[in-house]
């Protein structure tokens, strides 16, 4: 079968490779028909990352269910699902938790499209990909939602939806959810792209936000967030007494998150998205002084799915907004190497058939 395969210096190329064998019993084969890029996937490509190149590139998807294992009781051939870019069992003790991007079942931080340091699981530009915990993993995509629109999903948008789901109900209880800040890019020549930050503030308004301030020093990102219907502005525009008591850092940098901690009002939140530094420094003393959390980490991508599926499908959370370009599977070289170099946020291939 073919995949597509990320090469230094920002070049892909199709190569065979084995196809995957007969499912085992609690497995499916799929084939990917909608694959989103993730915003880590142009770091990645440059080689300006510890994921080391060639690899099989693509975790985000959504797919047609080609063949099942004997045991596998919740999918069928020809049904289309979420494949959550996180392996995962769904029964030992994380996954039971909530916790399914930590499963036991599997080696730690197990995941589609990020060679060896993800295990050898495969990437999602590909004509077939093996899902080893069907009934568990995979996620039936709603009727009437198109697979280009969910396909990011499956990491992406989760990743947007899971820094705001969970604190900024509470905060408009409240009384102090009326604002939300996100913390994208502090640098013009940034390369991650900025596809979680703009899901993240879709999902602020969705949620309830009357104000969604989206920071990023890429003028290209701010005209995107300003058509979204964000307030969009230059991080070094930040400054004056904090007033958002939910702050979320998508900068992938130490810069980044200290100012988005400095932002943080008194009794807030401020989630970040992490970053490959091995370490950091934060303004201890006023997270101290201002009585703020800072919760870092990676998003629980199965446990998330099905709650950011319920916003799109009430229609109050469009992923598709976030897309810059669509682009026939078979063009992925062209489109994965316009992807790496450009200013594209979201692009998404599609299979035909």
């Amino acid at each position: 079968m073919r995949a597509l395969v990320a090469r230094p210096g920002g070049r892909a190329v199709w190569r065979a490779i084995p196809a995957p064998p007969s499912p085992g019993p609690q497995g499916a084969i799929v084939r990917p028909i909608a694959i989103a890029t993730c915003d880590m996937d142009r770091p990645i490509g440059l080689g300006t990352t510890l994921f080391a190149l060639p690899l099989c590139l693509g975790h985000e998807c959504v797919a047609e269910v080609l063949r099942v294992g004997s045991r596998v009781e919740r999918f069928r051939p020809g049904q289309r699902a979420i494949v959550p870019f996180q392996i995962s069992c769904g029964t030992c003790a994380p996954c039971s938790a909530g916790h399914s991007g930590n499963c036991a079942s599997v080696p730690p931080i197990s995941m589609y499209g990020f060679g060896v340091a993800g295990g050898l699981w495969g990437g999602a530009i590909a004509d077939e990909l093996s899902v080893p915990f069907a009934d568990a993993m995979l996620v039936p995509l709603p009727e009437g939602i198109e697979p280009e629109a969910a396909a990011s999903i499956a990491d992406n948008v989760s990743d947007g939806y899971r820094h705001v789901g969970p604190h900024l109900p509470r905060l408009i209880e409240e009384g102090r959810g009326e604002e939300v800040l996100i913390v994208g890019a502090i640098s013009p020549r940034h390369l991650f792209t900025a596809s979680v930050s703009l899901y993240a503030g879709l999902a602020a308004r969705a949620l309830g936000a009357r104000r969604v301030l989206f920071a990023d020093a890429r003028a290209s990102v701010r005209a995107q967030a300003a058509r979204l219907g964000f307030e969009a502005t230059s991080p070094s525009e930040l400054g004056g007494r904090p007033t958002a008591a939910l702050v979320v850092d998508t900068s992938a940098t130490s810069g980044g998150l200290r100012l988005a901690v400095e932002q943080t009002a008194p009794d807030g939140i401020c989630s970040s998205v992490g970053s490959l530094h091995a370490n950091v420094r934060l303004p201890f003393m006023t997270m101290f002084g201002r009585n703020i959390s800072v919760h870092v980490g990676r998003t629980h991508a199965r446990d998330v799915i099905p709650r950011v599926l319920e916003l799109v499908v009430d229609g109050r959370l469009r992923p598709e907004d976030v897309t810059t370009r669509i682009a026939p599977l078979d063009d992925a070289v062209a489109a994965i190497e316009d992807h790496m170099r450009g200013e594209s946020t979201k692009t998404i291939l599609t299979a035909s058939g």
